[in-house]
């Protein structure tokens, strides 16, 4: 077999033919800020996908969890209940909204909050849970939301890492109140920086539409009297063009990135140094926006170490995210000191992901698992 000896990158994304002709439209036309009409064409076309009504286009996963929160008008100092593993942005933006962040532990074999950790949490001050789907397998939702509705606790959906994949055969993004999305280069499609709320509620998306506008006037002389705090997260034509062609794509995105997590996981499952998260199960297919590796306590070598031996193979990786009990800045806040989130910690000390971009050839996957297994074994 050939050896590889270039280096390969964490991600590298895949543009096609309709991206590039968006663009030069774009470019053409000269409607390259946030009113041209990709804008709103990609808000069409991504909430149709997701069997939404309304789409929010704006300028990053974290601004469409900010954007979602606040536009449910919570009560300041209720519970949001978040999981303890995840980005930090799921925790950022329930402390921006002055409410207060309740931790749930993760599954070791899904890596997402389970259904009875989250319903054990829930109080008479809980306003909202905030659900994300953790590298790309669901939250299993029934059981969540159909307790959430009874006691009318709003839902919002993180779905930032998982376009396209299907909970119960129901596309993810179209469970809750609002359903958020990240398009960073690194996710199913990509508009560099990006992100989207989709909804069914017309009173939420006008709200989401406002906050994400600086929440100006709609009357054309009174423009500039805005009437909440609200941000500029808009997302541009530009952006917007390029989102429309991934769009097109998006069945054979979503091909690519299960083909590339199945070869993985074909050829580590067998290695007994290590956890993979599961590659299916009673309700979803893994959809692989990462494909994570988690060592085992019996591992002798710590994570850091391999992650250094791979990178000196030049096999770029990442670390999984770090629980939020354990984030600097939460620490000099003081919150979470009494929270133990066993999983979560284990899973941020030992765990990290390998290449996984749409880019990524198999005979690359296939050297990498090599490498993996010859240090492992």
């Amino acid at each position: 077999m050939k050896k590889i000896r270039h280096f390969i990158p964490v991600n590298v994304p895949k543009l096609y033919n309709y991206e590039k002709k968006n663009i030069l439209s774009c470019l053409k036309t000269n409607w390259i800020s946030s009113e041209g009409k990709y804008v709103k064409e990609f808000e069409k076309n991504f909430s149709k996908f997701n069997l939404r009504k309304y789409g929010v286009a704006v300028s990053s996963g974290t601004a469409a969890l900010e954007v979602a929160l606040k536009a449910l008008n919570l009560k300041k100092g209720t519970e949001v209940i978040i999981p303890a593993f995840s980005i930090i942005s799921t925790a950022l933006c329930v402390i921006k909204c002055n409410l207060k962040p309740i931790l749930v532990d993760c599954s070791l074999s899904t890596w997402n909050v389970e259904t009875e950790a989250v319903i054990k949490k829930i109080s008479k001050k809980t306003s909202a849970i905030i659900l994300t789907h953790i590298y790309g397998l669901p939250v299993d939702l029934d059981k969540i939301i159909k307790i959430a509705k009874r006691k009318n606790i709003r839902i919002i959906e993180d779905a930032a890492e998982v376009i396209g994949l299907k909970y119960k055969k129901k596309n993810c993004g179209s469970f809750g109140d609002l359903s958020t999305f990240s398009f960073y280069a690194n996710k199913h499609i990509t508009t560099g920086e990006g992100g989207m709320i989709v909804t069914n509620n017309k009173n939420l998306y006008l709200k989401c539409k406002s906050l994400r506008n600086l929440s100006f006037s709609n009357s054309y002389f009174d423009r500039y009297n805005h009437d909440d705090i609200g941000w500029n997260y808009r997302m541009t034509n530009l952006q917007a063009a390029l989102g429309c062609g991934q769009l097109k794509n998006i069945n054979k995105i979503i091909k690519r990135k299960r083909e590339i997590g199945n070869l993985y996981y074909k050829n580590l499952k067998n290695n007994n140094k290590i956890i993979l998260q599961q590659n299916k199960n009673s309700y979803s297919n893994n959809i692989y926006w990462v494909f994570g590796i988690l060592l085992k306590k019996n591992c002798k070598i710590k994570r850091d170490v391999l992650m250094k031996k791979l990178l000196k193979n030049k096999i770029d990786t990442r670390p999984f995210f770090l629980s939020m009990n354990k984030q600097s800045i939460f620490k000099k806040m003081k919150l979470f000191k009494r929270d133990k989130m066993t999983n979560s910690d284990y899973l941020s000390k030992n765990g990290f992901y390998l290449p996984s971009g749409l880019a990524l050839k198999d005979i690359e996957i296939k050297h990498i698992c090599r490498v993996i297994n010859k240090i492992l074994i």
